[in-house]
């Protein structure tokens, strides 16, 4: 059946490419226009879309006051955000996701480069996995700031597991879809003395990710930033791979630091997890939880299946029932590789209790 788009810009040049774009897929066909958010929440209170294409700058009603609206008066829509990747643009990008923006494009600023192939694809692509997501209910941002006694509990039985938690461990987490506000209710989770470097590889193009480990960081009691080419890793910080490119760790005896690598976008993105798995192979860590996440695709089911054939591996994906989108942790358990399939609200307190607190 084919999906119905809402498409919302105020630039009429934009709508005309964005919809030719948009109706060049079979899958689409782009039901209605609006060129604000008013004439927008006047259509999805009397409508039902399959996905809505949002920008963010528009007269009257802008992007997120229309996310805001929508959220006042309980109207369910899946929303994916046309955003630029300015330092401005990502923190936007960032408050519309928490709004309810399932995911993001970064639009160009020329209509001209929005004919580019390489940009219709994402497009297309993004667009698929938020036309095809599930409803999910987060927890709200104020709930997750309060529940400081969450990180304490999964201190307190990492420690009681201190058998369990043995040895040196590194934790690598991949998203993609939805990931963002997922990501809230994990890392602000972690407790401090996590015995162990974190991860993070999300999918997210280049200008975006800073934003991201700026709110993380805020939010948890770790250290939250993203990764800069030759860090050296440390227990208790998490790292997030820079957009645009690829994260790998450089072993060098028992010293890990950062290196990034320019190779081509691998299972369509860039950064793609499976590299930042696969570089972990040589490494001396006695284990490598790998945690996947809510996402598009199948980013992490091939670095793992390789990262398997060398190191001591456990695999925990997060389940159907909380992912935005169930394609990457899909395809790691139907690949046979998931230790454990839990919920989003307990994956943190999991990798707490499989690399423990630090004594």
């Amino acid at each position: 059946m084919v999906k119905k788009i809402l498409l919302v810009d105020d630039s009429a040049l934009m709508r005309r490419v964005l919809c030719d774009i948009i109706e060049s897929d079979e899958r689409f066909q782009v039901a209605d226009r609006a060129t604000n958010g008013l004439e927008a929440f006047d259509l999805l209170s009397r409508n039902r879309y399959d996905a809505v294409v949002l920008d963010v700058n528009m007269p009257k009603m802008n992007g997120l006051q229309l996310l805001e609206r929508l959220r006042r008066y309980r109207i369910s829509a899946k929303v994916m955000m046309a955003s630029t990747d300015t330092r401005e643009g990502a923190k936007t990008t960032l408050d519309a996701l928490d709004l309810g923006a399932l995911d993001f494009i970064h639009k160009p600023d020329s209509a001209v480069d929005c004919r580019v192939e390489d940009f219709k694809e994402r497009f297309l692509r993004t667009l698929d996995a938020v036309a095809c997501s599930r409803p999910v209910n987060f927890s709200p941002l104020s709930r997750i700031q309060e529940s400081r006694q969450a990180v304490e509990r999964a201190a307190a039985l990492a420690k009681r597991s201190a058998g369990r938690s043995a040895g040196n461990k590194i934790v690598a987490i991949a998203s993609s879809t939805g990931g963002p506000k997922a990501l809230q209710a994990v890392i602000p989770m972690l407790p401090a003395d996590l015995d162990a470097p974190v991860l993070l590889v999300q999918h997210m193009p280049k200008g975006f990710t800073a934003s991201l480990a700026e709110r993380l960081n805020e939010l948890s009691q770790l250290n939250v930033k993203e990764a800069q080419e030759g860090d050296e890793l440390q227990k208790g910080t998490v790292y997030v791979s820079m957009g645009g490119m690829h994260l790998n760790v450089k072993t060098n005896g028992c010293r890990y630091t950062i290196h990034y690598s320019d190779e081509p976008s691998r299972e369509g993105v860039k950064p793609c997890a499976n590299y930042m798995y696969e570089s972990l192979a040589d490494s001396r860590f006695d284990e490598v939880v790998c945690v996947v996440m809510t996402g598009m695709g199948a980013d992490g089911t091939e670095g793992i299946r390789n990262l398997r054939e060398k190191k001591k591996v456990h695999v925990i994906a997060q389940n159907q029932e909380t992912c935005v989108v169930y394609g990457m942790p899909k395809n790691v358990v139907n690949a046979g590789f998931s230790d454990q399939v839990v919920p989003l609200d307990q994956l943190a307190q999991e990798i707490a209790l499989n690399v423990g607190v630090k004594a």
